[in-house]
Parts: structure tokens; C-alpha cells; sequence
């Protein structure tokens, strides 16, 4: 792997998504172009608010219709979402591929691999797709062993509560 840089931030702890994001607001700051898109998390409209007075150094996508996260849903409507999720992933490839973006993260995109609605295959396609002047960051609890060949960091993320 020589292009490009790839970051995963994973574990059981809090945090992941704002260590992701905090990296992408630094990113902003250096003047780079920043997309982030989000997987399985419920739709927030006073963050989506906030999102959009960062635009458009920084914009925010989420792909899911419904209100809810994809673990509150019920079977039928985990069915109904997979198509705009894999929507959101075919768009992950396509900033990439077209120079849309300078770094990229994708939230809660390992998630997609431990519910079954993507493969591994999948997910390295988007990785190899960015450039050598591309970031990806990745968000998830899991972090498969056939993914730590292509990448450059990982970030273990674990809560301890202190007495």
C-alpha cells in the first residue's frame, strides 16, 4: 500500500466518531476538502444544522431515509435501508475516484461489515480507490484483520469508568 493515508478508529469505548471528525475539521483548517459520510446512526437534526454552517469545507451525508438508527429498526426496515446504505458506499468510491474530496471518513463503516450488509471486498475497494494525496478515516467497534494490511493507523478506543 503506497497511496494515500488510511486511519481507523475503533474499539468499545466512546469517542470514535469525534476523534474521526475532529481529524477532518483539522483537515478543513489546512484547507483541504472534507466529506463525511455516516452508516447507522440515527439522524440528528441539530448536528446535521451544524454541519451545514461548515459547508463547504465540510459536508455531511447520510444515506438512510428513516429517523432512526439501523440497530432500532425493525427487519423489514433494515431490508428497506440496505439500498440507500450501499448507496452511500458506491458514493464513498465515486468522491474518491473523481477528486472530490482531500479526506474522506466514513462513519460507522465497519458497523456495514459486522451486520453483514457489505463485505470486506467492499469496503477495500473503497479504501484502494483514493489517491496518493487522499485520507480515509473509518469508524466502527470492529476492526476485521483483513483490513490492518491496508491500512497506515489504528486507534483503539476504550472507555474506563473511574471510582
Amino acid at each position: 500500500m503506497d497511496e494515500g493515508y488510511v486511519q481507523i478508529f475503533c474499539g468499545k469505548g466512546d469517542g470514535k466518531s469525534s476523534a474521526a471528525i475532529g481529524k477532518g475539521i483539522f483537515s478543513a483548517i489546512e484547507g483541504k476538502q472534507v466529506i463525511i459520510i455516516q452508516f447507522m446512526k440515527e439522524k440528528d437534526i441539530d448536528e446535521a444544522a451544524f454541519f451545514h454552517q461548515l459547508e463547504p469545507q465540510i459536508k455531511l451525508f447520510r444515506f438512510q431515509k428513516m429517523d432512526i438508527s439501523f440497530e432500532e429498526m425493525n427487519e423489514q426496515e433494515k431490508t428497506d435501508e440496505i439500498t440507500n446504505i450501499r448507496n452511500g458506499l458506491c458514493y464513498a468510491k465515486k468522491v474518491l475516484t473523481t477528486g472530490e474530496c482531500d479526506v474522506l471518513i466514513l462513519d460507522e463503516a465497519l458497523g456495514l461489515i459486522d451486520e453483514g450488509i457489505i463485505c470486506m471486498d467492499e469496503i477495500m475497494q473503497v479504501i484502494c480507490a483514493r489517491t496518493e494525496y487522499q485520507t480515509i478515516f473509518l469508524t466502527g467497534i470492529n476492526l476485521p484483520d483483513e483490513l490492518k494490511e491496508y491500512v497506515n493507523a489504528v486507534s483503539v478506543i476504550e472507555t474506563q469508568i473511574m471510582d
